[in-house]
């Protein structure tokens, strides 16, 4: 049995494996017995290939880059029989990939029998099409291999329209042949254009389709904002788990509050976010939200479908940037993280760096950057460090609260409850005539408790 050898990616030589293991940065993943039977049915033989361009090299090196693409391809359900690579000068406008290297992986096709070709690199509709004819194989690029495998895992039903809106965003330049399933017309007057041939019928189709779409998650998003409003009328803090996929945040997730979200071995294992009550040492209850793993080049169409979800970690009152020391590119793939969360308007929310892995890793970076609230190291499978996280979590939420002190007549103790449940209290003294609190509370909690605290003189 072998297995791939990155370190040959550099010089352009072709590694092909037998095995059905596939490797990733966690080592050989070994499916069980019932889930080798499946396998064997639907597993697709696939060749990877990789091209380093002069605008890719700042990038992720591009054997670790092709490395990633396996487990993407493991994500997906296929097998990868071949590797091919090659460092460019410069791209070729009609295959991406010199007409040499194209020869090569023909001729390897030929041999090994794959079922596709995935490519590292985001393919021009032309460059697909060129790609196609000459290898005689279906061809995807990594957006497309990144768009199927969140087909696969979406489960609610936000997550599937906002799925669907990028893969037709994605087709939509790429129609160039009849597409039957979309043959079918209404019928009747005005159903179709004068002249109007097959393929133009079938863009329209997507157009109105793809409208459809944006209207139907403008309600989701409506929706959304009217119980992030819920929430905020009960004003519990919300800490959202983000980083780079396969990190560890299913698992923390699964360790802080046993929420039974999906844990595998695998590329984006969770995609649907999940909300969970989670009561910290001090005593004070947060919303812990997991959140959907960021990835190096990811794809524009994900980003701008998924911007209702990504609303979530916008509107978080502290992250939990959970990475992986064990990696290789983990300053890298640390960057990345940072660079999305940039993008989609979250660079000045708090964030505290979590470093998980800590049983197995052989030292820690040296983070937090300038600007972050700290670190706390943790390994989310033994529950090493996690005491010193929620601790942590506590201590930083603290920094954006205020202190109160409140006397309560005996009429106006129902207040408490609300306050405890609100709030941090701190003391609590009793005498015949009156209530003493201190306590830690929100702007926003302190505001409510003086609108209570008048309302309650107001009846009396």
């Amino acid at each position: 049995m072998t297995s791939f050898d990155f370190a040959t990616l550099r010089s352009g030589r072709t590694v092909a494996t037998s095995s059905s293991p596939l490797h990733t940065d966690k080592g050989l993943m070994q499916p069980d017995d019932g889930e080798r039977g499946r396998l064997a049915e639907r597993t697709e033989r696939a060749v990877l290939v990789g091209v380093e361009t002069p605008a890719s090299r700042e990038d992720v090196p591009l054997e670790d880059s092709l490395e990633e693409l396996q487990g993407l391809a493991a994500s997906a359900g296929a097998r990868v029989i071949g590797v091919f690579s090659q460092n460019s000068g410069r791209v070729h406008t009609a295959t991406l990939v010199g007409s040499g290297k194209v020869t090569e992986i023909r001729a390897f096709a030929d041999e090994h029998g794959p079922d596709l070709v995935i490519f590292d690199n985001d393919l021009t509709p032309a460059q697909q099409r060129n790609l196609e004819s000459a290898l005689n194989l279906r061809v995807v690029d990594r957006t497309q291999l990144i768009l199927d495998i969140f087909a696969q895992r979406a489960q609610s039903r936000e997550g599937k329209l906002q799925v669907e809106l990028a893969q037709l965003e994605y087709l939509l330049p790429r129609l160039t042949r009849l597409w039957s399933h979309l043959s079918r017309l209404a019928g009747g007057i005005g159903t179709r254009g004068p002249g109007e041939s097959q393929l133009e019928v079938d863009r329209r189709r997507i157009r109105e389709r793809i409208g459809r779409l944006k209207r139907r998650l403008k309600g989701v998003a409506k929706t959304r904002g009217l119980q992030r409003k819920e929430r905020e009328s009960v004003p519990y803090p919300t800490v959202a788990l983000v980083g780079y996929t396969n990190s560890g945040k299913s698992t923390l997730m699964n360790r802080l509050t046993r929420a039974g979200v999906l844990v595998e071995d695998k590329l984006f294992a969770t995609l649907d976010p999940r909300t969970r009550a989670l009561r910290l040492p001090n005593g004070e209850t947060v919303m812990l939200v997991d959140t959907v793993g960021f990835i190096n080049k990811i794809p524009h169409t994900l980003m701008d479908a998924f911007k209702a979800t990504l609303e979530e970690i916008h509107q978080a009152d502290l992250l939990l940037c959970v990475m992986d020391p064990t990696s290789p590119l983990a300053e890298r793939q640390f960057a990345i993280v940072e660079s999305v969360l940039d993008d989609i308007g979250a660079a000045e929310t708090p964030r505290l760096i979590v470093p998980n892995k800590i049983d197995v890793a052989e030292c820690l970076p040296i983070y937090p950057p300038k600007g972050h609230e700290g670190l706390s190291p943790i390994s989310a499978r033994t529950g090493a460090g996690i005491e010193d996280l929620l601790e942590t979590i506590g201590t930083v939420l603290d920094r954006g609260k205020q202190q109160i002190r409140l006397t309560l007549r005996p009429s106006e103790t129902v207040i408490i409850p609300f306050l405890k449940a609100r709030g941090r209290v701190l003391t609590e003294e009793y005498d015949e005539d009156e209530v003493r609190i201190t306590a830690l509370v929100t702007a926003k909690v302190s505001g409510q408790l003086g609108k209570l605290v008048a309302a309650g003189k107001a009846e009396s």
